[in-house]
């Protein structure tokens, strides 16, 4: 039997469309999902039919193309997407404008506390409150670990004497 071509993908389209469509149906409920698989599959027949070589029947051949997609829409990882009317209900994950304005002022406040401070400790929480931890600390500002931990305690509590002023 001779290879199929091009040409055939439009009687093939006639005579398995409907059956296709709803082989697509029984793996997607969502409209949408169901007529992105649709185009899936019909492009994927559309680039296999060139390989055709008659060692099943043209339908075995047309379905086992269809199923290995589908197969292979299902099964891939998806972004999670909620329909739109979900969406609409979500709760805006932003503070309130009062909340971001309160936010703002005790930033302001801390950062005037901290440039209160004198230098090492100034450094010692600017350090730690980047994420460094007491050994990292100690390294960078090329002091011992205990150092760096006492200096930490003292500073963390002048912060707080200089931010209850």
């Amino acid at each position: 039997m001779t290879p199929m071509t091009g040409d055939d993908f439009e009687r093939v389209l006639r005579e398995y469309g409907p059956a296709l469509r709803r082989l697509a149906s029984s793996w997607e409920r969502d409209a949408a999902a169901r007529e992105d698989l649709l185009q899936e599959i019909l492009f994927a027949l559309w680039r296999a039919l060139s390989n055709f070589r008659g060692h099943s029947s043209e339908k075995t051949f047309v379905f086992r193309v269809a199923h290995n997609r589908a197969l292979t829409h299902r099964f891939r990882p998806r972004a999670e997407n909620d329909p739109l009317d979900e969406a609409m209900h979500v709760a805006d994950p932003r503070p309130s404008p009062e909340a971001a304005a309160g936010s703002a002022q005790k930033l302001e406040q801390l950062m005037r506390a901290l440039q209160q401070l004198p230098v090492p400790l100034r450094q010692v929480l600017t350090l730690s409150l980047e994420g460094l931890s007491r050994p990292e600390l100690a390294d960078v500002l090329g002091i011992t670990e205990n150092n760096a931990a006492v200096r930490l305690s003292r500073a963390r509590k002048a912060l707080q004497e200089e931010m209850n002023r």
